[in-house]
């Protein structure tokens, strides 16, 4: 059995117009994707808004909630509010292909389609490289910069004249 299957938009059976989902996104579902994640305790709801046409599908994705982060400043845990939309377009046609980010194409046989990777691609873009807790104060910034490395400007080294010479020699 797919492990994944719990996140399929049977579409075969619906008439075309717009239609709407609802997934809860927690912990099982990120460890369905056998990867490290930088947060934990995610509360996530993924809704989606399909509308379906006869050739094709659009799929609004929304995705809101939280997930509990690491300070890189402090180590302090706290909770980040995610909230982001995607727009994707579903395409039939002979074979499976995701090449294009905004047009994905599903073979004419599919009867459902599987919004996992979508969800998981929308929740882990919405997670900052950098991770500052709200309640770091200025006086830690200010401490931080005290001690971090400056940027070291390196000066040309001055050339030798005799080098220069050589060189002309060479021409």
């Amino acid at each position: 059995m797919d492990k994944f299957r719990n996140y399929d938009i049977e579409f075969s059976g619906l008439k075309n117009g717009k239609h709407e989902f609802r997934f809860e996104i927690d912990k099982k579902f990120f460890q369905l994707f056998d990867t490290e994640q930088e947060f934990t305790e995610p509360k996530i709801v993924a809704d989606i808004l399909m509308d379906k046409h006869t050739t094709f599908l659009e799929l609004w994705i929304k995705t809101s909630g939280t997930v509990n982060l690491v300070c890189d400043i402090s180590n302090e845990h706290f909770d980040y509010s995610i909230e982001h939309e995607i727009e994707v377009l579903v395409n039939f046609g002979e074979e499976y292909d995701d090449s294009n980010v905004d047009v994905i194409t599903i073979p004419r046989t599919d009867h459902a389609f599987n919004v996992s990777q979508l969800i998981y691609e929308d929740v882990m873009l919405s997670i900052p490289m950098k991770k500052v807790s709200p309640h770091v104060c200025d006086e830690d910034l200010e401490i931080l910069e005290k001690f971090s490395p400056k940027d070291i400007v390196e000066e040309e080294p001055e050339v030798d004249p005799r080098w220069e010479a050589l060189k002309k020699l060479k021409d």
